[in-house]
């Protein structure tokens, strides 16, 4: 069964709605900013498509088993290490956590020594108002200019080649709740930033910046009035409780994709605030939402409501990857998102038809997706409350998978999913807003699933929406995938260890222990002397190592860091701060 995207005009009971965009320029492609050879890394996410898929086939299934490390980087600072590198010619650019140091290392020389280094000036007062530590998610690159947004909402142009800052805007303010975690994206003349904060009540928007000068040149909502909002006749605020939406979060801390032909780019919202459910009754809209925008206006053609009126905290912000897939006898151009809820959606890219959503993890919350009207078919008994303690609901707040991004190869035709097994506890409890405090209302603990393990790297068949082979993992799969032509796949695991297995069977053909927890993204490129290279950040943290990265000590609750600790206390057993880049190569 399929269902069709809904025209404004239709029952807006349905989460699914389309629009019309205007003004759209022709697509463009040669003359697209960082358009990448294949040699290079220059998105955090490889392309625009979102595949993390490298054609570079010299490290093959026969010889990774021989890999070596070639060169390590320390990057001098001790938090969680999200994200990767960037390759863009000889130059390999290189980020941190907060204070989001910016290092350029020449690749053409031995050691690949520091060409420059970018230290941004940032009041410490920003670092307790992130979230789940003080992570960066990468760079982006364009026109000889690297982008950096920082942890106090500062969007920074950089020349490529000397470092000198080029522009720098302020995207939001700190003691407001509102900073930034997310890698920027350059489309056309324009990069594209979102805005963190779901905690502390911030309103979420996506703003476009002029990729010269950095002038605003339009700033789109996820809540609130259609035209703050960009996507008109869908009666956003009745959604809401009077004024919530104005502190109804669906921040845009995820990752960005877009599609050059229909001159469309994707992200999803995250939750709404509060986390208490009871305290904003209606679907709160455009939270937990896939946004399909154009580029230029940022007008919003549809979008598909995935989580209404969430009681769970399940942030819809995970990357949508854009592929060519047969369904049921017919190429679609499709958008696949594997969500914090634990369903995999498969949606037409070009409407926002829903054409297939399944369950990819454990999942209790509820029993399906009905796909005529795209809404889940909840569970009562798993619904949260501030009247109750709900008990064992799966996956947990954590999600069925985090931000961590996954890949996919165009040889296999499957995905690769950095999952969690993580279950929850959750009440709902009444919360004032205050502006720069936390604004979350809910108390959670989270615990390891069915069968203990708290992770799992999953291959997907997007054709079937079953799992074609997995591997369990003692912690969780925090890191992100890499698919190569040399059908070889690598992914990294919480207690340092960075793995290569067999992207067809999920054999495991080799693995090497990092200094720390890898939550980072591994990525690949040809070097100057033409050897094929992977390189990885680790350092563990993020929301699952935040005990070890944040220092929290044996005292630590099982529900601090927002129920973290009662699933992740004993990553420090495993794992101990750190910061280091790690380049392997063949011998």
């Amino acid at each position: 069964m399929k269902v069709s995207a809904l025209l404004v005009t239709a029952t807006l009971m349905l989460p699914v709605f389309m629009t019309a965009c205007t003004n759209a320029e022709a697509p463009r492609t040669a003359a697209d900013p960082a358009a990448p050879t294949d040699k290079e890394w220059s998105m955090p996410n490889k392309n625009y498509a979102s595949t993390r898929y490298s054609t570079l086939n010299t490290i093959n299934t026969d010889n990774v088993k021989t890999l070596k490390v070639a060169w390590t980087f320390s990057t001098g600072v001790l938090r969680g290490h999200e994200g990767g590198p960037l390759v863009v010619g000889e130059t390999m650019y290189v980020h941190t956590p907060f204070p989001d140091i910016v290092y350029a290392l020449d690749l053409a020389k031995e050691g690949a020594p520091i060409k420059w280094k970018y230290v941004p000036k940032q009041d410490p007062k920003v670092i307790p108002i992130a979230c789940c530590d003080t992570v960066n998610r990468g760079l982006a690159y364009a026109d000889g200019s690297i982008f950096l947004n920082q942890l106090d909402a500062t969007t920074v142009a950089l020349d490529a080649a000397t470092g000198k800052e080029l522009w720098k805007i302020k995207q939001g303010d700190y003691k407001n709740g509102q900073t930034i975690t997310s890698a920027p994206m350059v489309v056309k003349d324009k990069v594209i930033s979102g805005i963190s904060g779901g905690e502390f009540g911030v309103r979420g928007f996506v703003t476009a910046n002029d990729v010269k000068t950095g002038k605003q040149v339009w700033r789109m909502y996820s809540t609130g009035p259609e035209a703050e909002v960009g996507f008109t006749g869908t009666d956003n605020e009745k959604s809401w409780k009077g004024d919530e939406w104005k502190r109804g979060g669906g921040t845009t801390w995820g990752w960005y994709s877009y599609d050059p032909e229909l001159n469309l780019f994707y992200y999803g919202t995250g939750n709404p605030g509060s986390w208490n459910p009871d305290q904003r009754p209606g679907d709160n809209k455009w939270s937990m939402t896939i946004f399909a925008r154009d580029p230029d206006t940022g007008l919003a053609k549809w979008a598909y409501q995935k989580t209404p009126h969430d009681a769970w905290d399940y942030d819809g912000i995970n990357e949508n990857v854009l592929i060519d897939l047969t369904l049921n006898g017919q190429m679609r151009k499709v958008l696949v998102n594997f969500d914090r809820n634990g369903f995999s959606y498969t949606l037409d890219r070009a409407t926002g038809e829903l054409l297939m959503a399944e369950p990819f993890v454990n999942v209790n919350w509820a029993k399906g997706i009905d796909l005529k009207t795209g809404l889940p078919i909840e569970n009562p008994e798993k619904r949260t409350s501030s009247a109750m303690n709900t008990k064992d609901i799966c996956p947990s707040a954590m999600g069925g998978k985090n931000q961590q991004p996954v890949a996919y190869s165009p040889r296999t035709n499957l995905f690769y999913v950095p999952a969690n097994n993580l279950c929850m506890d959750y009440e709902g409890v009444k919360i004032a807003y205050q502006a720069g405090q936390p604004y979350v209302g809910a108390i959670v603990l989270s615990r390891p699933g069915p069968g203990g393990n708290r992770g799992e790297f999953i291959a997907w068949d997007p054709t079937t929406g079953k799992k074609a082979w997995s591997i369990p993992e003692g912690l969780a799969a925090w890191g992100g995938a890499l698919a190569t032509g040399g059908d070889v796949v690598f992914y990294g695991t919480m207690e340092g260890w960075l793995k290569a297995v067999h992207a067809k069977t999920g054999e495991v053909l080799w693995k090497f222990k990092t200094p720390s927890g890898i939550i980072g993204n591994p990525m690949t490129y040809t070097g100057p002397d033409g050897k094929q290279y992977v390189a990885v950040l680790s350092g563990v943290g993020g929301w699952s190592g935040i005990a070890v990265a944040g220092d929290l000590g044996a005292e630590a609750l099982p529900t601090d860091a927002l129920g973290a600790v009662g699933a992740f206390g004993d990553v420090g057993s495993f794992s101990t701060q750190g910061g280091v880049l790690t380049v392997f190569a063949l011998p």
